[in-house]
């Protein structure tokens, strides 16, 4: 039997997409910026944060954090991304940006290897670059990640697991199968399986959703038809889990399955209010984005990102140093949220 927790609340998606942000230069200490070896001050600097996607409600949220960037700096800062998770959309915006020399360009990459050639010239011109959901990418001078991946899949392991009684069949989600912190979060939560919870059972390696709800939605109705007692759904993009919980709800299993994984409130809110998504799990991408840009700002300034910075934004006053990475930095912004915590947030 699954034993299922009743949960609520609320889960966004913001739309602010484009906002104006500057840049600066690039590296602790900087290899010069790209107007010359002088930090530029605030008015001076552009900065455009490139994400996976501007349809996806996740990055219309972080929009707002680098408009609120914007405002409180002076810099100029903007948003920009393509209209689906494809890698070479995402290398071609960066490298038209490179021709535009802006101080900084911060990047969710949708694959970080397919980045990793255009990342080293922008750098190469003097473009500070910045990374986020990117541990172990190949030239940025610095990654930021909200909390580390190991332990936040893990912890959705222990919920999911505590959701299903220890028992049962479960399969997971990610964007893709190149989206190197679903993947980190889905291995971590699957080694924490084999070691902890014996009773449970992974049907298929990681299933890919693109990151896109309808496509996660058929996938898990795909699932649900091959796998009639099946238990568990882990959900990684953002869109996977209310995808994921149609299927769920249409097939009248809420009581059945558990359904947890990575959503914002506003966009989880009618699944969790019935009981189609059980937890989700999150950090606000709106502090994410300006988090990256802090960073760049720091950098540009001639500073140098090390344990205890702070940044001034919530989740990231006191970074630690991810061990085994020279340039990888993490925070403590992630959220879980259930029927009683989801109301508060408003995203």
């Amino acid at each position: 039997m699954n034993r299922k927790h009743t949960l609520r609340g609320a889960a966004l998606l913001v739309g602010a997409s484009l906002a104006l942000t500057g840049c600066t230069s690039v590296g602790s200490a900087g290899s010069g910026s790209a107007g010359g070896d002088t930090p530029a001050s605030a008015s001076d600097m552009v900065m455009v944060t490139v994400v996976k996607a501007q349809t996806i409600p996740w990055f219309q949220r972080m929009a707002v954090g680098v408009a609120a960037f914007a405002e409180r700096t002076g810099i100029d800062a903007r948003q920009e991304g393509a209209d689906d998770v494809s890698p070479e959309k995402q290398v071609q915006i960066v490298q038209d940006l490179i021709a535009q020399k802006p101080t900084a360009i911060t990047v969710v990459p949708n694959s970080p290897e397919a980045l990793s050639t255009v990342l080293k010239q922008a750098r190469d011109q003097g473009i500070i670059v910045v990374s986020h959901e990117a541990t172990g990418i190949e030239n940025v001078d610095i990654d930021i990640e909200a909390f580390d991946n190991e332990s936040y899949g893990s912890e959705i392991m222990d919920n999911l697991a505590d959701c299903m009684g220890g028992t049962g069949e479960y399969v997971q989600f990610v964007g893709g199968l190149t989206a190197q912190t679903h993947m980190e979060w889905v291995g971590a939560a699957y080694d924490n399986q084999t070691a902890n919870f014996p009773g449970m059972t992974r049907v298929e390696t990681p299933i890919e959703s693109t990151d896109d709800q309808g496509t996660a939605y058929e996938r898990a109705k795909e699932v649900l038809a091959k796998y009639p007692n099946i238990a568990g759904f882990q959900g990684s993009a953002g869109n996977d889990v209310p995808g994921i919980a149609r299927a769920v709800q249409e097939a009248g299993l809420e009581k059945q399955v558990c359904v947890m994984g990575t959503s914002i409130p506003s966009v989880a809110n009618q699944y969790l209010a019935d009981g189609s998504i059980d937890k989700i799990f999150f950090w606000d991408p709106a502090l994410a984005g300006e988090a990256q840009l802090a960073i760049a700002q720091i950098l540009a300034e001639g500073g140098t990102i090390e344990e205890g910075t702070d940044l001034g934004v919530e989740g990231y006053n006191s970074l630690k140093k991810l061990a085994g990475y020279d340039n990888v930095f993490v925070g403590a912004a992630s959220v879980a949220a259930d029927a009683k915590t989801a109301a508060k947030y408003d995203f």
